[in-house]
Order: C-alpha cells, then sequence, then structure tokens
C-alpha cells in the first residue's frame, strides 16, 4: 500500500504525524501548568495532595508522548535530531532535567522517611511546570525563528577530523533561543496555556468547592496573560519574513510575510488554525459564564490540538524550511553573505528525512496509532471515573 505512494507524499504525511504529537504534547502540559499551581490553589497540605495525586494519574501520559514525539522526529527527520538535539543540547538537557525531577517528585513526595521533605519535591513539581513549558515554546519557535547552525554531509569523508555533519554556532547552545522575544513570547504563551489547562482539568477531576473556586479566580488572570503573549506571538509571525525554499533550486531564501502566505495558499490549514482558536476560547469562557466547567478541558484540549497541529504544519509545508538556519548575533546579522550562507543549512521535510524505505516501514507501524489513542483513552476514563475527594486522600493507601 505504502509501497505505492510517492517520496514526496511519505515526507509529508510524517511532517502531520510528527505534528500531532507535538500538537498532543502541548495538550498534555496541563499536568506542568496544574503543577505550578498548586501553592496558590491549594491552601492546605490536603488540598495540595489532592491537586498533586490528580495530576500523578496523568504524569506519565506527558512524559511518554515527549519520548515518542522525540523518537518519531528522529525516525522520520534525523538530520533533524541530530542537529538540534546535538547542538542546542543546553536547552534539551534542561529540558530532560525537568522532566526527570517530576517524576522522582510523584515517587517520593510521601515516601517514609523522606529526608528532603515534601516541600522540596513540590517545588521540584514547580520547577517542571515552569522551565518545561517555557522551554519547549521557546524551542517550538524557533521552527519560525531560525537557530545558528551550519550543515555541510561532506563531512563524514573528512576522516581525520570530527564527522559531524552539523555544528552550532555560538557558546550558549540552544538557550540564546530564550532570549529572542518572539520565542520568549511563545514560551510563555504555552506556560500560561498549559495553567489555564491545568485549571480546567481541575473542574474536571476534583471534587472540592473552595479549590473550584479560586481555580475559575485563577483562570482568568491565566487566561488573559496567554491571550497577549500567544497574540503578540502569532500576529507578529504573520507579519515576519519567512523562510522559503524555492522548489526547483532548493535555495532557501526570505520571503516577507511567508507564514501569513501559507495559511492564505493552504486554506485547510487555517481553517483548523481558526477551529482551534474557537475552542480553546469556548474552552475557556465555559467555566467563567456558568457555574459546571466539567468539560471545558476537552473544549480547550480539543482546540489547543488543531491549533498547534496548524501551526506546525504551516512551518514545515509550502515549500518552507521548518528548522531554519539564521544567525541572531549582531555581529553577523548586518552581513548578508554570511547571513545567505547560514539560511542555505536550513532543514526541510525533503532534505532532512529518512530514506523512502524506512517512511515506508515506519507508515505500516503508523496504521497501530489509532489502536494506541483508542488505549489511551480507555485507560484515562477508567482512571477519571469518579473525582478526587478529600476522604479518598486520607484513606487510600497510594497517595502521591
Amino acid at each position: 500500500m505504502f509501497e505505492a505512494l510517492s517520496y514526496s507524499f511519505l515526507q509529508h504525511y510524517w511532517w502531520a504525524i510528527v505534528s500531532l504529537l507535538g500538537a498532543l504534547l502541548v495538550f498534555l502540559l496541563f499536568v506542568q501548568g496544574g503543577q505550578t499551581l498548586i501553592f496558590s490553589i491549594g491552601k492546605t497540605e490536603l488540598e495540595r495532595t489532592m491537586l498533586i495525586n490528580t495530576l500523578g494519574r496523568k504524569w506519565e501520559f506527558t512524559f511518554t508522548t515527549l519520548v515518542t514525539f522525540g523518537g518519531a522526529f528522529f525516525a522520520s527527520f534525523p538530520l533533524f535530531y541530530s542537529t538540534s538535539f546535538g547542538g542546542a543540547y543546553w536547552v534539551w538537557i534542561l529540558i530532560l532535567f525537568a522532566f526527570i525531577v517530576q517524576a522522582v517528585s510523584y515517587e517520593y513526595r510521601t515516601k517514609p522517611n523522606n529526608f528532603l521533605g515534601q516541600r522540596t519535591y513540590e517545588y521540584f513539581l514547580y520547577f517542571n511546570g515552569a522551565i518545561g513549558t517555557i522551554l519547549l515554546g521557546a524551542a517550538v519557535s524557533t521552527f519560525f525563528t531560525g537557530s545558528a547552525f551550519t550543515i555541510d554531509k561532506m563531512n563524514l569523508t573528512n576522516i581525520g577530523s570530527n564527522p559531524a555533519i552539523s555544528y552550532w554556532v555560538g557558546p550558549a547552545h540552544g538557550l540564546e533561543a530564550a532570549l529572542v522575544i518572539q520565542n520568549l513570547a511563545l514560551g510563555l504563551a504555552v506556560f500560561f496555556l498549559s495553567r489555564v489547562l491545568g485549571l480546567l482539568y481541575f473542574f474536571n477531576t476534583i471534587d472540592k468547592d473552595v479549590i473550584v473556586e479560586r481555580s475559575r479566580k485563577s483562570l482568568l488572570i491565566n487566561s488573559a496573560l496567554f491571550l497577549v503573549f500567544f497574540l503578540f506571538w502569532l500576529i507578529r509571525l504573520l507579519f515576519l519574513d519567512g523562510f522559503a525554499v524555492n522548489p526547483e533550486t532548493n535555495v532557501v531564501f526570505l520571503e516577507p510575510y511567508k507564514y501569513l502566505h501559507n495559511f492564505l495558499q493552504m486554506p485547510i490549514v487555517l481553517i483548523i488554525l481558526l477551529l482551534g482558536v474557537v475552542g480553546v476560547l469556548y474552552g475557556i469562557a465555559m467555566p467563567l459564564l456558568k457555574k459546571d466547567g466539567t468539560k471545558s478541558i476537552w473544549f480547550a484540549g480539543t482546540g489547543t490540538v488543531l491549533t498547534v497541529f496548524a501551526l506546525l504544519l504551516n512551518a514545515g509545508y509550502n515549500n518552507t524550511a521548518f528548522y531554519p538556519s539564521y544567525p541572531w548575533d549582531k555581529a553577523v546579522i548586518d552581513n548578508t553573505e554570511a547571513i545567505n550562507a547560514f539560511m542555505q543549512s536550513s532543514l526541510t521535510i525533503e532534505n532532512s528525512s529518512s530514506s523512502q524505505f524506512t517512511l515506508i516501514v515506519m507508515s505500516y507501524v503508523s496504521l497501530l496509532v489509532p489502536f494506541v489513542l483508542a488505549y489511551v483513552f480507555y485507560a484515562w476514563r477508567a482512571i477519571n471515573n469518579k473525582k478526587i475527594t478529600e476522604d479518598e486522600m486520607e484513606g487510600s493507601s497510594h497517595v502521591y
């Protein structure tokens, strides 16, 4: 079946799958967002325990999706994986460390003879929620703003030297991305979005009026901050010069309003984006306009997935470099020749993908994805068949 498909179709197919996994990951960051709220929403130890345990039922979903997202990128677009994870390693090390301390915190927070104390592990959870979301958002924004790296596949023939294909320019190794205002804006937008989704998840899973009321008050503030940063990022993106690729010569060049043109030239992607934004806004409005916000997480969550999915499709489709190389160093930025040299190292879904055979084999494996999603849905419903109560926390033998 997949053997009859063209190489180009397979490349676009796998970019769509990777984009969908990335979109699901952003939705599941509600766990991280909720962790940053345990001190403001939970005023007593019992209330914090209720919040941590409702999030603890889902933290593995986020971690597993992050690993799956990275694995899919590695298998389908290995040159991106080696360039980003091998060059911007300080960013990815910090993200990995944040998720490691999260796992340790859920495991040991209430263990007997815990010499660090519960509060230390609660701070670890906050660290994971803040650092993990901001850095992931900033990293995704580099799909549009670029990173400083060079690629030369001929380096593999240099036996006497380090045969690395890609080289990262600059000592910060990815951390400089967080200092770019466009990237920081998306990082903060993801941070506040994760908090919004975390609050909506509390409506869905916790049976305690005081927590619900505090969550409703916090929702308005975090939603406003999310919209400020996201709209700033999105509007500015539509007016930025984008990294276009000449399909005949494969030359990368700056095209004014490239990402706006992508949405206009791919109306289906634009419709997905608009549906996603409406879904997020409707999910936020539900608990603010009426008392019951139990189902709001599903509207906002679906909207989040659609919005991020559309943005990632915009970054890779329609002859666009999804991981552009662009020097943000002020010493280089005024040198047109140097900038052009960097841009020709930019990654596209055509020049960074695996072989056609690999994509065909992986495509057969991808047919199992619906069954995996069905199992996740079943497990989710089984775990959340009833809301968390105070009595459950006081009487349960397994408490995070």
